[in-house]
């Protein structure tokens, strides 16, 4: 009786799939060639329709691997995802034709579609100071996009993408910090001063020259006096008034008769 009953499930879910009521039904796609694939997917990329243009280029690249328009498929699809903010999705497909295509004419294109998505997808976080504990925050959405741009401006100098890649990278750089002062700012306020000194010190060694540097300098001095470590105190004093002799931190105790970094709290 189970054998029977298992059997007409069965034969009953074949019919109702043969008349189309289970599944998508026939593929449209069905005998088309590859640039008619591939035709029809640009046409869904410029309508906005981002999903039906990967599942035509799935579709092309599954029926025609090796031609032209299956390598060129692969990173439109990344384009698709990247449009939809499917970050994974996106980085995931750059990497895939990075790999499989190392002298492609678009492979700097692809470098420099992982580090947009990358970019983005997670800068305006690094951004914004919110209530969050900022040492919770990840960074590395804004490094890896740094990396990916870097990739492509050493292999890649004279890349149309490459100028524009350049300027992210020198916003990714005072951003990220940016980012780690802002973290040795927390733990200073909380007097956690090794903490403090280590991410301020970290800041001022990756990233010198950058605007955050200054505030990093202020907190190095201040932590390092606070641990009564005062020959590094002092270094980062003759540091911060060679490098910032007009700096607000200094200013403020020109009628002072305490030690500038004592004011500052």
């Amino acid at each position: 009786m189970r054998r029977s009953v298992a059997l007409f499930a069965l034969l009953f879910a074949a019919a109702l799939s043969g008349c189309g009521l289970l599944g998508d039904g026939p593929d449209e796609t069905a005998g088309w060639s590859a640039q008619q694939l591939y035709s029809e997917a640009k046409d869904a990329m410029q309508n906005g329709s981002y999903d039906k243009a990967v599942k035509y280029y799935e579709k092309l690249e599954a029926r025609y691997p090796y031609g032209r328009f299956a390598q060129q498929a692969q990173i439109e699809i990344a384009y698709s995802y990247y449009k939809q903010d499917e970050v994974e999705s996106a980085v995931a497909a750059c990497d895939r034709f990075i790999k499989l295509y190392p002298n492609h004419p678009n492979l700097d294109y692809a470098f420099y579609l992982k580090g947009l998505t990358h970019f983005n997808h997670d800068i305006g976080i690094l951004g914004r100071i919110g209530d969050q504990d900022p040492s919770e925050r990840d960074p590395k959405a804004a490094r890896d996009s740094f990396d990916a741009f870097k990739e492509l401006a050493t292999r890649f100098p004279d890349s149309k993408y490459t100028p524009d890649a350049l300027a992210r990278m020198r916003f990714l750089v005072n951003a990220l910090s940016s980012h780690e002062v802002h973290v040795a700012r927390y733990y200073m306020k909380r007097e956690a001063w090794v903490a403090a000194a280590s991410r301020a010190s970290y800041a001022i060694k990756t990233y010198p020259q950058t605007p955050a540097t200054e505030e990093g300098l202020f907190i190095l001095v201040k932590s390092y006096d606070a641990l009564g470590l005062n020959d590094l105190r002092d270094d980062a004093d003759r540091i911060m008034h060679k490098n910032f002799p007009d700096s607000a931190y200094l200013k403020a105790a020109t009628d002072s008769n305490s030690q500038w970094w004592k004011i500052w709290k």
